[in-house]
């Protein structure tokens, strides 16, 4: 595998060169089905995701079989990184939102090498805060903010890991995500559609004024934005 400087994956990315050397042997590529399980809540974790593209979700399941999304995680981070440092058992679900394609390694090695190197402990430790703080702000705009606000927040930054205007999502995907029910998200698509935000056909959406649908987003969205820059040096790009 080559230098891993040039990942897409951030994490990857920001490796010392002597950390590069440590993970690269024991890095092997997969691809990210739509709907994967990669683990479930009090499952011991045995693989830390490197996603390069595409989304993992990471969804709070419920007593009535429902699940809500608590964080989304793509190309900025990694999935199950925690577990490197203190051996905890997974507490959600981790499921492939969008897919793509993801750089993998065992949670064994990566906690050995996490041992006997300071820096990449210190980097997983910090991709641990930026995740916490991620799932925090996402309950808060659960708890708080509209289902409009919640959706232009949700498809921005959809946007933002996928690096692209069309995004591959089903009203009743969204609605699983967003813990609301199918119909409730097809009223507000359909106001999105009508003010020239968003178009949308089955299984496809496609983002048409980014700007006017951050406007309409809450404040999440560049809240979220702002703890990625801060604590591990991530912002969206998509030129």
């Amino acid at each position: 595998m080559s230098d891993l400087t040039n990942s897409p994956n951030h994490f990857l990315a920001s490796l010392s060169a002597h950390d590069s050397d440590l993970l690269r042997p024991h890095l092997r590529r997969v691809e990210l089905e739509q709907r994967a399980v990669l683990h479930e809540p009090e499952q011991q974790i045995s693989r830390v995701y490197f996603p390069t593209a595409g989304i993992i979700s990471l969804v709070v399941g419920l007593s009535d079989g429902q699940g809500v999304e608590a964080g989304m995680f793509g190309r900025n981070g990694v999935v199950g990184g925690g577990a490197a440092l203190d051996g905890r058992r997974a507490i959600n679900q981790a499921i492939v939102q969008a897919p793509g394609s993801s750089l993998t390694i065992e949670m064994s090695v990566l906690s050995r090498f996490a041992r006997e190197s300071d820096t990449l402990r210190m980097l997983l430790m910090a991709h641990e805060l930026a995740s916490h703080a991620h799932t925090q702000q996402i309950a808060a705009c659960n708890a708080t903010h509209n289902l409009e606000e919640r959706l232009c927040r949700w498809l921005l930054q959809t946007r933002d890991l996928l690096m692209s205007d069309a995004l591959p999502l089903t009203q009743e995907f969204l609605g699983q995500m967003l813990g609301v029910q199918r119909s409730s998200v097809t009223l507000v698509a359909r106001k999105l559609q009508a003010s020239g935000l968003i178009k949308y056909r089955r299984g496809h959406i496609h983002i048409e004024d980014a700007e006017a649908l951050q406007d309409s987003s809450c404040e999440c969205y560049q809240t979220i934005n702002h703890q990625f820059e801060y604590l591990i040096g991530w912002r969206p790009n998509l030129s």
